[in-house]
């Protein structure tokens, strides 16, 4: 049976819309909990505070945005927290704790390779292998390239936060939404 391209092409979800915008928004409310409580990620036992208080937080609400398509809230949401930890923890102890542009996308490259290992395996093992590997290829690029417009437009990066600020979260939401809508049907989304 030939491929009809239209077919898979209404068969893609379109942008998440409205509640994936909540995802950007998350980032900076999660990373600033994560912080208050942990400290400066100027530590590992900082980092793994931190880093797992704020994935928990922002996968929570990726969670509820994505409206299902990230299959079961327990396992994406503890496996977020445990990956973004370790994740954060080995990035920053790797720069030395440094936060010039360019050791902060190297720990958000490898905080980010942690963290889309985990989900990409969580979507994997709930039916989306193809969601999965994307998901998972893509987390290292996201999380160090949203640290340029974070560091660009003057956040103070020397307080050693948890997670990109605002605007990161902002170019990480559209490019993850953008993802998420091109490897995700529309019968894995709830109504």
């Amino acid at each position: 049976m030939p491929h009809d391209s239209h077919s898979a092409k209404s068969e893609r979800r379109p942008f998440p819309g409205w509640p994936w915008v909540w995802v950007a928004l998350a980032f900076p409310i999660a990373g600033y909990i994560g912080w208050i409580i942990s400290g400066p990620i100027d530590t590992v036992q900082a980092a793994l505070i931190g880093g797992a208080l704020t994935a928990a937080g922002l996968a929570a609400v990726q969670w509820w945005a994505a409206k299902g398509a990230l299959g079961r809230p327990a396992a994406w949401i503890s496996s977020s927290a445990a990956a973004y930890a370790a994740g954060l923890a080995a990035g920053a102890a790797l720069v030395g704790y440094d936060t010039n542009l360019g050791a902060l996308a190297l720990m958000g490259l490898v905080s980010g390779a942690a963290l889309g290992a985990a989900q990409g395996v969580v979507l994997a093992r709930q039916g989306n292998v193809r969601l999965g590997a994307a998901w998972g290829a893509a987390m290292p690029v996201l999380f160090a390239l949203a640290w340029v417009p974070t560091t660009v437009i003057g956040v103070s990066v020397d307080n050693q936060f948890t997670v990109f600020g605002a605007a990161g979260a902002i170019l990480f939401m559209l490019l993850s939404g953008l993802l998420l809508a091109r490897f995700t049907p529309t019968s894995t989304w709830v109504a």
